[in-house]
């Protein structure tokens, strides 16, 4: 079940992409580049330019009035994209600043007020460019004439050095801007009026490498550039991963920030997120806990104080400490954490965090291996009591999951997904809607409805995301994602990632009947996962013929996967010593063994296992001498087989049809006795069938066993053309495997 939504990325202090916070404690300054971000507004505001133009320099002004400093080339480069006039204006009216006096700054400024007067303006004092421009204003009325002067030799700077050839060495050119004291907005005394001299006119008054979100910054940012940056970074952790800093560039940036600032609250839990992407316990519960101890400080006393507010973010903070102790196993550690976060929500009766601890708490029990049903269940009313539907789903698709490893049918678990289903669409929950199809698609893998577990993968696979595309995010990197291909490898080769590869070299090699091959992947699987290493080690010591060591391993198996409730495995542990009963013609006492766990298979709604279990029934009764029972049994059995079977089973399951078809038309081995024509063409028929799934997986003993039969088939029948066809290649199979082929009739 998927996590409750605000436990990793939901950050009380980040709401609407705005951290609610002074970043440092520091003003925004006025910097050369703000000055071009104003000429730009001026030029747009003062132009006349296209209307596809302007639409385009609309969508750029938020984010380099919020994003960090450029330098000029990449904001020339920025604003030509959109419109080359415009660019080539505000190259030329910095230019007239930064080649002329410190009267053409003046002269700038002075001219900026003349677009308020116009209603209709983009510049209009309420706009987004009005607020700018008055805010800039504000600050640059406020300076000193010695602060004026060292800003005026600062864009000096910052637009000469975009002109200037780099020296060796030089890696990049630094904005500039005056330190708190030089840029206070509060200040008006000229307090470095005497202090100006060469060096410190040339030195540079703000350095901010964060150009995008590829390159870390390596100065202290501003308060909006800090907002800006750690609300997208935020963003994109959550929607599009790849597109965010990589972990150890993010980690550089925020350590950066915390250099200048240790009791950023928010730049601690953008560290624990950071930390959650590469598995780092110790950083990340240190992070988190940064966090928790930041929002106490920055408060009056210990205790919640209503719904906003450090109170709100203490709450989530101990939910979020929880979380992280549970994702990494430290149950006990998540329980207190857990108890603390519905300690401090009940004070200040928050009952959506309630519901957000309930929800942990319950999955917290799964964790644990106890159960957690009637926790479930009171979740999902109360959810739906305080119309959360987010948690409510989430409770129910966490029944779901209980119910299918209980046993449930399938239509009803599909029933109860389809209802939560309906609730998804209609409030866009998108995350949820992914998580469903990947739900959907493992219930129809554990019942064996292969055909069904793919259509819901692809389904999945292919649906576009509900997630705003601010970003152009397509969310494709999703737990329910990865879950839905996991399920596609094993469909389309039968079985995960280290372990499936090696189960699926296993099976090829004994399909093959390479067991020397097969033998040494038995430790290699053993070392990943020991009951299937268990039950790979009989198989291949059945094979071998070395039944007595078999036969003990399958029975300690079996006791120690009814111990587990691993039914699964219970049953095919059956499968595998009913065949060796078989071995010493012990069919009848098979026949119990088969039985029960056909039973399993029924009970656990197991349709794939069921069909196996058929075959081996339908075997057992030929060997027993009623093909005509075996014959109806199959029937039963072989059409779930072909539509979600394996090749392997598929090419088994006709081949045990025409051994019965064979024996129900009176043919013998020997070629005594009167075969019925028609039953005997029919059984041709088939063998060619199962021999084109066992070519398909290279089956040669297989192969060999089915030419054998039919050369006999078209022996009956007077075919002799056909005939000597099938002997010669049952006699150079035979020749290849180089084995003494096992009776067929011993075998299914």
């Amino acid at each position: 079940m998927a996590s409750v939504h605000e436990s990793l990325y939901f950050n009380p202090m980040m709401t609407n992409g705005v951290v609610h916070a002074n970043v440092f404690g520091i003003k925004d300054w006025v910097t050369p580049y703000k000055i071009s971000v104003l000429a730009l507004l001026y030029e747009m505001t003062a132009s006349k330019i296209t209307l596809p133009e302007r639409r385009r320099l609309n969508k750029l002004i938020l984010p380099l009035q919020q994003g960090p400093d450029l330098t000029l080339g990449q904001f020339l480069q920025t604003v030509e994209e959109c419109c080359s006039q415009t660019a080539y204006a505000v190259k030329l009216r910095l230019h007239e600043m930064a080649d002329g006096e410190l009267k053409d700054m003046e002269y700038f400024f002075s001219t900026l007020p003349t677009p308020f007067t116009a209603f209709d303006s983009e510049a209009y004092k309420t706009s987004v460019v009005g607020l700018f421009m008055r805010h800039m204003l504000l600050a640059y009325n406020k300076l000193s004439f010695s602060q004026v002067y060292k800003l005026y030799k600062s864009l000096q700077h910052y637009y000469h050095s975009h002109y200037a050839r780099p020296t060796d060495g030089q890696v990049g050119l630094p904005a500039l801007v005056a330190d708190d004291s030089d840029m206070d907005l509060t200040s008006t005394e000229d307090t470095v009026g005497d202090r100006i001299d060469k060096e410190e006119l040339d030195t540079p008054l703000h350095e901010s490498e964060l150009r995008n979100d590829s390159t870390p910054s390596r100065g202290p940012l501003s308060q909006k550039q800090a907002e800006y940056f750690l609300a997208r970074q935020a963003y994109l952790l959550k929607n599009d991963e790849n597109k965010a800093l990589k972990p150890a560039a993010l980690q550089e940036e925020l350590n950066n920030m915390l250099k200048f600032n240790p009791d950023f609250a928010e730049a601690h839990y953008l560290n624990y997120l950071n930390s959650m992407r590469v598995q780092d316990i110790f950083l990340s519960a240190h992070s988190l806990l940064h966090y928790f101890d930041r929002l106490i400080l920055s408060g009056n006393d210990g205790k919640s104080n209503g719904d906003e507010g450090y109170g709100r973010s203490l709450r989530y903070a101990a939910l979020n400490l929880a979380s992280l102790h549970c994702r990494f196993g430290h149950y006990h550690q998540a329980d207190l954490a857990l108890q603390e976060a519905i300690r401090i929500a009940q004070e200040s009766n928050d009952h959506v965090c309630l519901q957000h601890c309930l929800s942990w708490l319950y999955t917290l029990e799964q964790m644990k291996g106890s159960d957690s049903t009637v926790l479930t269940e009171d979740s999902v009313k109360m959810a739906a009591h305080f119309c959360l539907p987010y948690l409510a789903s989430l409770g129910i698709q966490s029944l779901v999951q209980q119910g299918a490893t209980q046993g449930k049918t399938a239509h009803k678990l599909m029933d109860a997904l389809k209802d939560t289903d309906i609730l998804h669409w209609k409030h866009s929950l998108s995350e949820l809607i992914e998580i469903s199809l990947a739900q959907t698609t493992s219930i129809w893998r554990m019942y064996g409805k292969s055909t069904m577990a793919l259509q819901q993968a692809q389904l999945l696979l292919n649906m576009s995301s509900l997630e705003p595309v601010n970003f152009g995010v397509q969310q494709n990197n999703t737990e329910a994602f990865t879950v839905a291909l996991c399920h596609l490898a094993e469909l389309h080769a039968e079985q995960l990632w280290m372990l499936c590869d090696l189960k699926i070299q296993f099976e090829r090699h004994m399909n093959e009947g390479k067991y020397h091959l097969a033998e040494p992947l038995v430790t290699a699987i053993s070392a990943l996962n020991k009951t299937e290493g268990l039950y790979r080690k009989a198989q291949v010591l059945k094979a071998l013929n070395r039944s007595t060591e078999a036969y003990s391993i399958l029975q300690r198996l079996q006791v120690h996967c009814e111990k587990t409730k691993c039914t699964e495995m219970v049953i095919r542990v059956m499968l595998s010593t009913a065949e060796l009963h078989w071995e010493s013609s012990g069919f009848s006492t098979a026949l119990p063994l088969l039985l029960q766990a056909l039973a399993l298979a029924r009970q656990h709604h197991l349709q794939s296992l069921a069909s196996e279990t058929i075959l081996h029934l339908a075997f057992t009764q030929l060997m027993l001498g009623v093909p005509e029972q075996a014959l109806s049994v199959l029937h039963e059995a072989i059409e779930p087989v072909l539509a979600h079977g394996a090749v392997m089973d598929k090419g088994r399951a006709l081949l045990l049809t025409a051994r019965c078809q064979m024996a129900v038309a009176g043919f013998r081995p020997n070629g005594q006795g009167q075969a019925d024509l028609r039953s005997a063409v029919l059984a041709v028929d088939t063998l060619g069938e199962a021999a084109a799934y066992f070519s398909k997986l290279n089956c040669k003993e297989r192969l060999r066993d089915i030419h054998y039969l039919q050369a006999q088939l078209h022996h009956s029948l007077g075919q002799t053309s056909q005939c000597n066809k099938s002997a010669m290649v049952f006699r150079l199979l035979d020749q290849e495997l180089q084995s003494p082929a096992p009776p067929v009739s011993m075998q299914l």
